[in-house]
């Protein structure tokens, strides 16, 4: 559903609500993660003749008043989500392609460490890390049942 935010910032920077500007923030703020191709099929629900081009224009402008955000997660086209929404890291499992959303100050130690010994101030938002959700067994799981639960990863060395 259109915001008169999106209205109003889009109006402070010289631009107008158009329609399919405002069917690319709805879709982007329905799909929350979603690639060019995954808004183009939502925006054509309700208009057919919008294509491609027409997507990756929007989203290109809408990025750079800083409306929209998108991070990589994984081989292939970025996805996108609305910037208004807190910052956050992209968790993505390796096994069942899920996202999980992770507030940025979880990473507070790592970023300081990096700013510190290389004075390099990150990006946060744009960050995924690949793994293995909780919800997916370890290979040693999936091919021997009968192997018990895995280890804690956070347990560390030495734990009983």
């Amino acid at each position: 559903m259109v915001t008169t935010d999106w209205q109003s910032d889009l109006r402070k920077r010289g631009y107008r609500l158009t329609p399919q500007r405002q069917l690319v923030l709805e879709a982007v703020d329905t799909l929350e993660h979603a690639t060019p191709d995954d808004i183009l099929c939502e925006v054509r629900k309700t208009a057919s003749g919008v294509n491609i081009s027409t997507v990756y224009r929007t989203l290109e402008l809408l990025e750079e008043l800083g409306l929209v955000s998108h991070a990589h997660l994984g081989h292939g086209a970025p996805t996108y989500h609305l910037a208004d929404r807190h910052h956050h890291l992209h968790l993505v499992c390796r096994d069942c392609s899920e996202v999980i959303e992770a507030d940025v100050a979880i990473a507070a130690d790592f970023t300081e460490t990096l700013r510190r010994t290389f004075g390099f101030d990150t990006d946060m938002k744009h960050f995924a890390i690949f793994g293995r959700c909780g919800n997916c067994p370890a290979p040693e799981q999936a091919a021997d049942p009968a192997a018990g639960p895995a280890p804690d990863p956070g347990a560390g060395p030495g734990a009983a």
